[in-house]
C-alpha cells in the first residue's frame, strides 16, 4: 500500500474527549460519554472517565500500529481494523453485485431514467487518517490538517480503492461527498488519484465543502450541519439523473438523511462528527 507523501486530515470535526473514543472503540454506536456518563451528563468521579493514555494504546492496538525507522506510524493490513473493514467491504461487494444488475429503477421524475451511483466520504472511509492522527497526537486542527495535506498522500483504507474501482466497472457513477474545505480539493484529487482510485475526479464528481461560496442547492447555505450538508449533496446528485444504491461513511452523520438505498458504517474510534 502506498505510504502517505506529507498531507493533511478533516475538515470541520468536533473532538469528543476519551469517553467518547473509548465507546468507540468497543463499538458502541452513538456513544454518550462512558457507560456511567449515559445516566448523568457530568462525571461524579475520575472513575467514570477513561483514562486517555489507555485509550490511544487501545486505538493503536486496534490499528495494528506500525512503525517505520523513520518513527512514522501506520495501520497494518492484518490488523483488527483492518479485518472488520474487510468485512464490510465483503457485504458491500454482494449487495452492490445484485443492486448494479437490476434495471434502473430510480424515484420520482427520475424513474426507470436514473444511472446507479454510489457516494462516499473521504476521510477514514476512503483514505486512511491513521498517520495524521499520530502525528499531531489525535488532535484535529485546520492548520495542521493544511500542512499535512498540501504535502502527504493518505493510504487508502484498506480494500476501498479496489471496491470502489470494481463497483465503478460494473456500472456505478462514484461520487465523493467530503466535509473537507474547497480550498483543499487539489490536495484531495490528487491523493484519490495518487493512491489508486480509478474513477472520475472532476467537480462534478467529487464535492467538498465552500463556505464562502455555498452552492444554491443548499439552503443552509454557509451554515449547514454535517447531516445537512452531506444528505442535500446527495440530493443534488439524484437531480442530476443518478440513484444512489449505497452510501459509505465513517461517521452517521455521514449517513443520515435519506437519499440513499442502503448505507455502509466504516468504522473510526478516533473521532466523532455530529
Amino acid at each position: 500500500m502506498p505510504r502517505p507523501t506529507p498531507l493533511r486530515r478533516l475538515s470541520r470535526r468536533t473532538r469528543l474527549g476519551a469517553a467518547t473514543v473509548a465507546a468507540l472503540v468497543t463499538g458502541t454506536a452513538l456513544f454518550g460519554v462512558g457507560q456511567a456518563t449515559a445516566e448523568h451528563s457530568v462525571p461524579r468521579t475520575d472513575k467514570e472517565i477513561p483514562n486517555l493514555t489507555l485509550v490511544q494504546d487501545k486505538i493503536k492496538a486496534y490499528y495494528g500500529d506500525t512503525v517505520t525507522p523513520d518513527g512514522q506510524h501506520y495501520a497494518s493490513p492484518k490488523s483488527n481494523y483492518a479485518r472488520q473493514v474487510r468485512g464490510i467491504e465483503a457485504r458491500a461487494r454482494g449487495y452492490l453485485a445484485k443492486a448494479l444488475a437490476r434495471p434502473a429503477t430510480g424515484s420520482g421524475s427520475h424513474a426507470k431514467a436514473a444511472k446507479p451511483a454510489i457516494v462516499l466520504d473521504m476521510d477514514d472511509t476512503t483514505l486512511l487518517t491513521y498517520n495524521y492522527e499520530l502525528q499531531v497526537g489525535f488532535h484535529f486542527t485546520p492548520e495542521s490538517q493544511d500542512a499535512y495535506l498540501a504535502g502527504t498522500d493518505m493510504d487508502p483504507v484498506f480494500g476501498m480503492d479496489k471496491l470502489v474501482n470494481w463497483a465503478h466497472a460494473k456500472g456505478a457513477e462514484v461520487f465523493f461527498v467530503t466535509g473537507r474545505k474547497e480550498a483543499q480539493r487539489k490536495w484531495s484529487v490528487r491523493n484519490l488519484k495518487n493512491v489508486g482510485y480509478g474513477v472520475p475526479l472532476d467537480r462534478g464528481h467529487v464535492f467538498l465543502k465552500d463556505k464562502e461560496h455555498p452552492p444554491p442547492y443548499l439552503p443552509c447555505g454557509a451554515n449547514c450541519s454535517v447531516v445537512e450538508y452531506k444528505s442535500g449533496t446527495r440530493k443534488h446528485i439524484e437531480s442530476l439523473g443518478y440513484h444512489i444504491v449505497a452510501n459509505f461513511g465513517d461517521q452517521y452523520s455521514d449517513l443520515e438523511g435519506g437519499a440513499s438505498d442502503r448505507t455502509f458504517k466504516l468504522p473510526n474510534p478516533m473521532y466523532y462528527l455530529p
